[in-house]
């Protein structure tokens, strides 16, 4: 128990002890009283914790303290303290929790093959799409520098296929902007459903500060359709080769 907890504690006893013979208005007033200055030595306890993970800016942390704070205390002037910087803390601990989820959306590969080693970066589609009427399935954008073939950048789908024979054109749109018409194609293969987006350089370019990339690419049902990638968390250091 801390010095003020020990003081608190000795406050409200002596209150008690000094009203135990006064009316019980006065007795109410003074266990009031009593129980008040407890909740504030409590509190800023709390508080000490709640800065304490702000210092080592420990958002989730924070928040949580802070949670309980005003949650148990929520009349105390360490409340009001805490209270002010709430909103703050908030949008620092939803920001470290939306990096952290965007992050673990990419997938990340190393495989030893002739001639060296192949890198990958991959992600799947924020939604699955339906490209033939077989029901919506997933959609993979991926990036891979292959010591023999070079760097590629392509789609992967799952069933159905693109109708880009021997090329097309899909549209790529950054976020909110304008979209960008880019060359691709489809190799004659069975090994994959995969659509090759020519300029590789220019997409991986595009992905640096995005939030979401949108492709509307053709297929052979008929028509286009669009997946949309979140993209914010891709760690560019894992294809060094990439710039």
């Amino acid at each position: 128990m801390t010095t003020r907890h020990l003081l608190a504690t000795g406050l409200t006893a002596a209150l008690l002890a000094l009203t135990a013979c006064q009316d019980p208005e006065a007795r109410a007033a003074a266990q009031a009283q009593a129980q008040a200055a407890t909740n504030e030595a409590q509190a800023a306890a709390n508080e000490r914790d709640f800065e304490s993970a702000v210092a080592n800016e420990n958002w989730a942390l924070a928040k949580a303290q802070a949670d309980v704070l005003l949650a148990r205390y929520p009349d105390t002037e360490a409340a009001a303290r805490v209270r002010a910087k709430f909103d703050e803390v908030k949008a620092k601990g939803d920001a470290v929790r939306e990096q952290a989820r965007t992050q673990a959306l990419w997938s990340y590969n190393t495989a030893n093959v002739e001639g060296g080693q192949q890198l990958s970066a991959a992600i799947y589609a924020r939604d699955n799409v339906d490209v033939d009427g077989s029901g919506p399935k997933q959609v993979r954008l991926i990036f891979r520098d292959h010591p023999s073939w070079g760097r590629s950048s392509y789609l992967v789908l799952q069933a159905g296929d693109f109708d880009c024979y021997p090329s097309c054109r899909v549209s790529v749109r950054v976020d909110d902007g304008e979209p960008r018409r880019m060359a691709a194609n489809r190799p004659r293969t069975d090994e994959a459903i995969a659509m090759f987006i020519d300029d590789e350089r220019a997409l991986w370019r595009l992905l640096d500060g995005a939030s979401t990339v949108a492709i509307e690419f053709p297929v052979k049902a008929g028509g286009t359709r669009t997946a949309v990638f979140e993209v914010a968390g891709l760690d560019r250091t894992r294809l060094p080769g990439w710039k």
